[in-house]
């Protein structure tokens, strides 16, 4: 089974989150910051992150950009959701190593068609 781990400091989001994408067929598992979620990553190296950009102790930002230089970092697909929605951040998004972009409010059916896409990819 696929397995995705959803990074977000609101246990709502992470709720709703884990819901859909269970749903869709992932094994899930959460972390409540860009620390939290390194330190996961380092034991069992999911197959998709899915990943706020503004959270306390480690930020989205920071969390991909040291994951993306780590051995084997380079695996998993990341999905960026946020607030942020000017071009400048999703730019460093991508930059940084996302493969997707999407906002906050998310609801079920955008939050699939991300999920789609990375499989296609």
């Amino acid at each position: 089974m696929k397995t995705c781990l959803v990074v977000d400091d609101s246990s709502v989001i992470r709720k709703v989150a884990r819901r859909i994408i269970e749903e869709i067929g992932y094994d899930v598992d959460e972390a409540e910051d860009g620390r939290e979620a390194f330190e996961k990553c380092t034991k069992n190296m999911p197959d998709t992150i899915f990943v706020d950009w503004n959270m306390p102790v480690m930020s989205g930002l920071e969390f991909v950009k040291e994951l993306r230089s780590y051995v084997g970092g380079e695996k998993p697909k990341i999905i960026f959701c946020t607030t942020e929605n000017d071009v400048g951040h999703i730019a460093m998004a991508l930059k940084a190593g996302a493969n997707e972009y999407m906002m906050k409010p998310f609801d079920r059916e955008i939050l699939e068609s991300k999920f789609q896409g990375l499989d296609q990819n």
